[in-house]
């Protein structure tokens, strides 16, 4: 059974940065696509970015240039390093793993960004 713990989220002013981890479980984290997600209140979850088995990445518009989603496979985890922080990027951002038919989330950790 693969679970998927996050950290590392909290207050910051903008322009500040954070880095979110999320810790997998099980087997099948180097061989499973890695994605973060954020969830502000009153709106639909979206796409942040994500990491292939192979760290080929993709990113939403409104973060690119200053968010890097990453991995290390030695220690099963992914990381999603968020740098000139904006109050809009306020939100519980949830971490995700998907290989075949498993998809699997976290609980989510809260960043909130102040101005």
């Amino acid at each position: 059974q693969v679970q998927l713990v996050e950290s590392g989220g909290g207050l910051v002013q903008a322009g500040g940065s954070l880095r979110l981890s999320c810790a997998a479980s099980g087997n099948s984290f180097s061989i499973s696509t890695m994605g973060w997600y954020r969830q502000a209140p009153g709106k639909q979850r979206e796409l942040v970015a994500t990491i292939t088995s192979r760290s080929i990445t993709n990113y939403a518009d409104s973060v690119k240039g200053r968010f890097t989603i990453s991995r290390d496979n030695t220690k099963n985890t992914v990381y999603l390093q968020m740098n000139n922080l904006k109050p809009e990027d306020t939100a519980v951002y949830s971490c995700n793993l998907q290989f075949l038919r498993i998809n699997v989330w976290g609980q989510g950790t809260q960043v909130t960004v102040s101005s």
